[in-house]
């Protein structure tokens, strides 16, 4: 199966999900990783929305007209799923009891810093449920293009108003995996199709080379 950007990033991530984990996909890019939940590994996506054992993307044959994410796209649902109130779905999230947030981004440095919810020149009902988040899961991955316009998105420092400080643990993007630790961003993995020169030209923070830097086939560099 010939995957695009977006997917192989879903399809990555999909190899951090740990088994018994519960797991919040954002809207948009993240919500294609409950299509690549590896196989052996049983967990449960939330939705903000009010819904805990949400299953992959529904087709036109699955689609039930009242079960959706919080991207209003339909899924499919778990055995042994709940629906509750957004009161609720937020109690869950605050309370810490959020394993990992997949979330999207405009904006990610170094710092771990990330910006999400305000785009330049356009008018938006605000930041949703991404603050909660960035603050409550114990783990926050980006998933993201590399670039917007060809401007880089990954920065020494964040330009536009933050959703979350020194937040993010990992960026997943269709060039590379990198990681946010205290010394800095590391580079972990080469996605296929990239090069590391291609990396640096299109990031605009410093990235530290892992040890042991991969394709994302595994393979050393």
């Amino acid at each position: 199966m010939v995957l695009n950007d977006k997917e192989r990033i879903a399809r990555r991530i999909a190899q951090e999900l740990r088994d018994g984990d519960v797991v919040n996909l954002g809207i948009g890019l993240p919500t294609l990783v409950a299509n690549f939940v590896p196989e052996g590994v049983e967990i449960m996506l939330q939705s903000e929305n009010g819904l805990l054992g949400m299953g992959e993307l529904a087709d036109g044959n699955q689609a039930d007209p009242d079960i959706f994410n919080a991207g209003n796209q339909h899924v499919t649902i778990q055995t042994g799923a709940s629906y509750f109130d957004s009161a609720d779905s937020f109690a869950i999230i605050r309370g810490g009891h959020v394993d990992m947030t997949v979330l999207g981004a405009l904006q990610v440095d170094e710092l771990g810093n990330i910006a999400s919810h305000v785009v330049p020149g356009k008018m938006v009902p605000g930041m949703g449920g991404a603050m909660d988040l960035v603050s409550g899961a114990k783990i926050v991955v980006v998933a993201m293009l590399h670039t917007a316009k060809g401007e880089p998105k990954i920065l020494g420092r964040c330009s536009l108003p933050l959703t979350g400080v020194g937040k993010v643990n990992l960026i997943v993007t269709e060039k590379a995996v990198m990681e946010v630790t205290s010394n800095g961003l590391v580079l972990k993995e080469i996605m296929p199709g990239a090069t590391l020169d291609e990396i640096f030209a299109s990031t605009d923070a410093n990235l530290i080379l892992d040890e042991v830097l991969v394709s994302a086939d595994g393979i050393a560099i």
